[in-house]
């Protein structure tokens, strides 16, 4: 990966963006931008735009959401333990004992998850998992008045993670779902603004998927684009422990390209003119069956307006709605590569109507 992506990637993960709460990482992804697009705007929702050739007749919108799960502080008891919510979905079992930011008026406060040591739980205790509801934050206070001045009631909470560069150019931290495909749709954007397209291409860093996917339904309405493709992880199943979910995942591999979709959530010119690019450039790829609502950004852009010729493509990713999610800097980069390449291939006579 070329050191100025890479640094991008680096500045993009360490910033905290739970739904909601997007600025730090949309400030990255702005400077990122500048000079770059011919536009550049953020909408009342948050959404960063970003286009090029925009008087295009033909509009392509590539949406990667910035937003990352969290949690909120919900009370704060007379000993000055914090309790929370989620924002997003959350497995309880893999928060115990993290360490943890409360993102208050004043700054980030460390803390730490903290649950009865196993050796004071009883032999019952120890067979449940823990509940959301169940389990709080230290941040050191003595009391609620001394952890309200540094935090309140509302504040959001990231994991305390760092990006990790683990063997075969693979990379773990928390959030890949999906500032990874935040971080794509960005590059994509100035590696096509660099060899003249013939359609208008839109890149959307979206707000608000992990609950409801609430930007790109704002955003692609805005735009109102001709084609809109959603850049978001998927599933791998090249990991011990989910033997049986290979069978509904497919035999999908980290390092191995990015996944290109099939199903009703996807646009069957669009798919094939994204798995004919690939071919075409030696860009390996993956293929996923996708026989319902993807649950993505894709959802959204599909059934703007008067509808949408749809795609979804994905960049592989282990261990997700962790704090340890592990992704592939070659699957990153070739995910830009194939996106770049469709867009180029497109031009403004281009239907999408399917048997047309």
């Amino acid at each position: 990966m070329q050191a100025d992506r890479q640094k991008f990637l680096e500045e993009l993960m360490a910033a905290w963006s739970p739904s909601g709460f997007e600025e730090e990482a949309q400030e990255v992804i702005r400077r990122r931008l500048a000079g770059a697009a011919e536009e550049v705007r953020t909408d009342v929702h948050g959404n960063v735009l970003a286009g090029v050739n925009t008087a295009a007749p033909l509009r392509v919108m590539l949406a990667g959401h910035v937003d990352e799960i969290g949690l909120m502080v919900s009370h704060v008891d007379d000993n000055g333990f914090l309790f929370f919510q989620t924002i997003g979905g959350f497995d309880p079992t893999i928060l115990v004992g993290q360490h943890v930011l409360v993102h208050g008026a004043k700054g980030s406060v460390p803390g730490v998850i903290g649950r009865k040591a196993i050796h004071l739980m009883t032999d019952e205790e120890r067979k449940v998992s823990p509940k959301i509801e169940d389990l709080f934050i230290d941040i050191g206070a003595k009391s609620a008045a001394e952890a309200g001045k540094h935090v309140r009631v509302s504040d959001p909470v990231t994991l305390d993670v760092r990006l990790r560069y683990l063997l075969n150019e693979r990379v773990a931290c928390r959030g890949f779902d999906d500032r990874i495909g935040a971080f794509v749709v960005i590059e994509t954007l100035l590696e096509v603004a660099a060899r003249k397209p013939r359609v208008a291409l839109w890149s959307v860093a979206t707000v608000q998927e992990e609950v409801g996917l609430r930007g790109a339904k704002t955003s692609a309405f805005g735009i109102d684009p001709h084609v809109g493709i959603a850049v978001d992880v998927g599933h791998a199943s090249d990991y011990a422990g989910i033997e049986k979910e290979k069978r509904k995942l497919g035999d999908v591999r980290v390092g191995s390209g990015p996944i290109l979709c099939r199903g009703p959530n996807i646009n069957p010119k669009v798919q094939r003119g994204l798995e004919a690019v690939a071919k075409s450039k030696k860009i390996p790829y993956q293929m996923q069956a996708e026989p319902r609502a993807t649950g993505t950004d894709a959802n959204a852009m599909q059934l703007n307006r008067s509808g949408v010729a749809t795609a979804l493509v994905s960049v592989p990713n282990r261990y997700m709605h962790t704090p340890v999610e592990v992704v592939s800097l070659a699957d990153a980069d070739n995910t830009i590569r194939l996106l770049t390449e469709y867009v180029l291939s497109l031009k403004a006579t281009d239907t999408f109507i399917p048997g047309k």
